[in-house]
């Protein structure tokens, strides 16, 4: 009985996170679709690395706040940077080799393209974001001065991306995608079946998108994200539970793998699209909206209220661990992007070796097999403490 008992509730926890995932899919399409239009008149590089990469993080943010409010004490950090820096790791990893994938799958090109000035000035923000974080979170104590501090960081990037965009580049207004012809031709869903099928385009904007209904989209897809994220955290709390370990090694590996869903989404169809530096700036930029904003604001307003978060010795250690891998990582993938004549097969399947060898070191470290408690010491060293 209580083998079945533990089958059935790990099942349950999966299915509902599968749902979660599902429904954090289909809102953030509504919201791509929102802040496409509304940053409309921003250059294909900027508004991959600022519109699309915010709309497609929003589920890091929220899953990174609720966490804080809703998990014990000794979790809700941890928790929170798991999902940031795991879905971190995995937009780097994961969706530029579906992107690669996709494209030369398709035949749609022999290798993949991306802009030198695209890695160099994502890239770099990148390594220095994580470098803020590393510098921020090196102790076991974090004030609300910590989240100014890294959401300020992402204020600067997005203040160089707008300023670089005025002085550099010509807006070129945006070409009108497939599906706005859609809104205009064809037979739309009721507004029922919409709301049952996710639809919330569909719900919103039943002759043609404008400021207005543009808004509603977007702040209603931000709810129903919310809820979703919700919905996320208590079951990936039960699955680990179930499975014996810290909530903290499931939000690395799946809490971040469902939140990394819209980016996955957004970065194919920029990528099949033949918009290779959206595909990438996108995939980049999350991943510093996650590190300074998506984790910075969380802590900012929890802290500001509730008082000093302290981690304990385990945690700390933990954290030291994924920053280390972190960085590596990113290190690594900025080398397979930069060094090539293109990108080709043989770059995704290397990137996808990658998250593949990360993440059996994460199960691994939470099942305490040895050889991943030596690494993870050895990856913690690397990290400097506080004093």
């Amino acid at each position: 009985m209580f083998l079945i008992r533990l089958i059935m509730m790990t099942l349950s926890a999966l299915f509902a996170i599968t749902l979660a995932m599902l429904i954090i899919w289909r809102s953030s399409d509504g919201f791509e679709v929102a802040s496409e239009y509304l940053g409309r008149n921003l250059t294909d590089g900027v508004r991959g690395a600022t519109i699309n990469a915010v709309g497609s993080s929003i589920p890091e943010l929220f899953t990174t706040l609720f966490s804080l409010m809703l998990l014990g004490e000794v979790d809700n950090f941890a928790f929170g940077i798991g999902t940031t820096a795991g879905s971190a790791i995995f937009n780097g990893m994961i969706i530029p080799a579906v992107a690669i994938l996709a494209v030369l799958g398709y035949g749609i090109a022999k290798k993949v393209n991306v802009s030198k000035k695209v890695i160099l000035r994502d890239g770099i923000g990148l390594i220095i974001a994580e470098l803020i974080l590393i510098y921020m979170v090196s102790g076991n104590h974090l004030t609300w001065v910590h989240g100014l501090i890294l959401m300020s960081t992402y204020v600067v990037y997005v203040a160089y991306m707008f300023s670089t965009m005025k002085k550099k580049e010509t807006v070129a207004p945006l070409e009108p995608r497939q599906r706005e012809e859609e809104h205009r031709v064809g037979r739309k869903p009721s507004i029922f079946k919409a709301l049952i099928l996710l639809d919330f385009e569909h719900v919103f904007v039943r002759k043609q998108i404008n400021t207005a209904n543009a808004w509603a989209l977007l702040l209603f897809s931000m709810l129903v994200i919310g809820l979703a994220c919700i919905v996320l955290i208590h079951s990936c709390e039960l699955l680990s539970a179930e499975m014996g370990i810290a909530p903290y090694f499931i939000a690395v590996v799946l809490a971040s793998a469902a939140t990394s869903v819209p980016d996955t989404i957004l970065s194919y169809r920029d990528a099949v699209a033949g918009q290779y530096d959206d595909a990438v700036a996108n995939a980049l930029g999350s991943n510093i909206f996650d590190i300074c904003f998506a984790l910075g604001f969380p802590l900012f307003v929890f802290t500001l209220f509730n008082g000093p978060i302290t981690m304990t010795a385990e945690t700390v250690a933990n954290v030291a661990e994924l920053q280390a891998s972190l960085v590596i990582l990113t290190i690594a993938a900025f080398i397979i992007y930069y060094f090539n004549a293109g990108l080709r097969q043989i770059h995704a399947y290397a990137l996808l070796m990658l998250y593949v060898v990360f993440t059996l070191f994460i199960f691994a470290k939470a099942y305490e097999f040895p050889w991943a408690i030596q690494l993870g010491e050895i990856l913690a060293s690397w990290i400097p403490k506080a004093t």
